[in-house]
């Protein structure tokens, strides 16, 4: 019988893994992904970190995250549009968390708390000008303070706010709340200097030493629309009308009111005519209620206040009292045009809410400066002007128009000024993953519906009251609670538990965890059960 020999090599066991069985061919990392409140929130706030922060209970740290990115909390928390809410991923839950009504609860307790932004001690030495108090002026000079810069602010208002003050009502932001975030300001030692309409900015620029200027007036003029009319004082402007009743008056309108218009500034007065006397308050919208450009909770709330709308019609003709409409219809490309058949409405006074613009005609003079309409061209990224030093943001610069954009161009602004008086380039920002809800194990969370916040009863909204009420202190905690915590670790042990290898190392309250990858497998039973997706598995190196 011939000899049996095995004919397979040895193997060499100083070589390789030294294991028996599979090699590992992907490895878990932890990491935080971009959560999308954040990303849709136009101020750059970290949402979901003064979430968790109150979640745990440290109300003031969770303010002094959010105003590093937000100085002005209780007001946002009553006149921002949240389009983070719309962007949050709980909707595919149950409900999108009251990010707005929380950041509202948050800024009301900093005031009752008296709680202060810290003050720079080593200032630079270097002056920056400001043009225009409003949201994105008042916001860049907050930041422009922390980063050691003496700011001065100049406007040609009484008292500042700009839109936020005169175009605002009441109502919806309470003037105390106003007055009390921007008073913060002045104990940072920001200059306001008011009553004052800059007209040679350069000449201000160099009168005063100023090494920038940050230009952000508000859109105070009223687009003008020509309507053949036998009284012309029977018509007014939204922005001016707006202004008077905030600045104390009370103009005679009659009892049927039109506003021609179909934005959030038509809503508004609107809402100001029917508080003013008004017993009929009419929008007029020239085209359909789908193409209205006014935030739908504006205008539900016109709505359900007893303003009534009148989509398809254009003004015509205006007479002692009453008005000519045509009849609109929208072609096949969506675009109003007229009938030609007409129809005679009452109305003791037209008010104009067509558009607003920007009073840049100052900044014409300037060599270089360019313009894009009745806005100023700048830099998408640094928001500099074509004229070296001179920034601009806000509504003189194409954007949307709303507070919280503002305010994000007032603190972006604010970084680039920096970045350009010290001839620094600007740091590269670092880019995350934005966190789906198809990424999330929604098996971790149950269904807890959305903490509304209490609302005045139409029939008592006769004067400027608020009429939206705050969330309370425990409603507050539980909207918190509610967060997704989307993309980023929230300590629940669950990857410890699961791990058959004992490979996750815990590192204490705050501080995460790690991964010991000589125990590790790869088998990826961490990854598969996060609830939040803060762990992603990648190609062993």
């Amino acid at each position: 019988m011939a000899d049996q020999r095995d004919i397979t090599d040895r193997p060499d066991l100083s070589q390789g893994r030294g294991r028996v069985g599979a090699i590992r061919s992907r490895m878990p990392v932890y990491m935080d992904l971009l959560p999308p409140c954040n990303n849709a929130c136009p101020a750059g706030e970290n949402i979901q970190e003064w979430l968790r922060l109150i979640k745990a209970g440290q109300e003031e740290l969770a303010w002094r995250q959010l105003v590093q990115d937000n100085p002005f909390p209780a007001i946002h928390g009553r006149v921002c549009y949240h389009p983070c809410e719309s962007a949050c991923n709980r909707t595919g839950l149950d409900d999108a968390i009251s990010i707005h009504g929380v950041e509202r609860y948050l800024g009301d307790l900093a005031l009752e708390k008296g709680w202060e932004f810290p003050r720079l001690e080593h200032p630079t030495g270097l002056k920056v000008l400001i043009i225009g108090a409003g949201p994105s002026g008042l916001s860049a000079a907050y930041h422009l303070a922390q980063l050691g810069h003496a700011v001065e602010i100049r406007d040609a208002g009484d008292v500042p706010g700009g839109m936020m003050r005169y175009g605002i009502p009441e109502y919806r932001l309470p003037r105390n709340v106003l007055d009390a975030e921007i008073d913060r300001l002045r104990k940072l030692g920001i200059v306001f200097t008011q009553n004052h309409k800059v007209k040679d900015l350069l000449a201000e620029q160099k009168e005063g030493g100023f090494e920038a200027v940050f230009v952000a007036i508000g859109a105070h003029l009223s687009k003008r629309v020509d309507i053949p009319s036998m009284d012309a004082g029977k018509m007014i402007d939204a922005v001016s009308f707006l202004h008077d009743v905030a600045s104390g008056e009370r103009p005679v309108i009659g009892r049927r009111v039109a506003i021609y218009g179909g934005g959030n500034t038509a809503m508004d007065a609107a809402r100001v005519a029917r508080r003013l006397g008004a017993e009929e308050s009419i929008v007029i919208y020239r085209r359909g209620e789908e193409q209205m450009p006014a935030h739908e909770a504006e205008k539900d709330e016109a709505i359900r206040e007893g303003v009534k709308m009148n989509w398809l019609r254009t003004i015509s003709a205006m007479d002692k009292d009453s008005m000519t409409v045509e009849i609109m219809e929208l072609d096949s490309e969506g675009k109003a045009r007229g009938t030609g058949r007409y129809e005679t409405m009452a109305a003791d006074t037209v008010i104009l809410a067509l558009g607003q613009e920007a009073d840049s005609n100052f900044l014409t003079a300037i060599p270089g400066m360019q313009f894009e309409g009745d806005v100023v061209r700048v830099d998408p990224k640094t928001l500099m002007t074509d004229v070296p030093g001179i920034f601009a943001g806000g509504d003189v610069v194409p954007s949307d128009r709303t507070v919280t954009i503002g305010v994000g161009h007032g603190k972006r602004a604010a970084r680039m000024i920096d970045n350009w008086l010290f001839s620094r380039q600007p740091a590269p920002r670092v880019s995350h993953p934005l966190a789906t809800l198809d990424m999330l194990n929604l098996w971790y969370f149950g269904d807890h519906e959305r903490r509304m916040e209490p609302e005045l009863a139409v029939e008592h909204r006769v004067d400027f009251a608020e009429v939206v009420e705050g969330l309370t202190s425990d409603e507050a905690h539980f909207e918190a609670a509610r967060c997704l915590s989307c993309g980023n670790c929230i300590e629940c042990d669950g990857c410890l538990g699961a791990c058959p290898e004992d490979a996750i190392i815990k590192l204490g309250k705050g501080y995460r965890y790690r991964y010991n990858y000589e125990k590790c497998t790869g088998c990826a039973s961490c990854f598969e059960q996060c609830p939040v997706h803060a762990i992603e598995m990648i190609p062993e190196h």
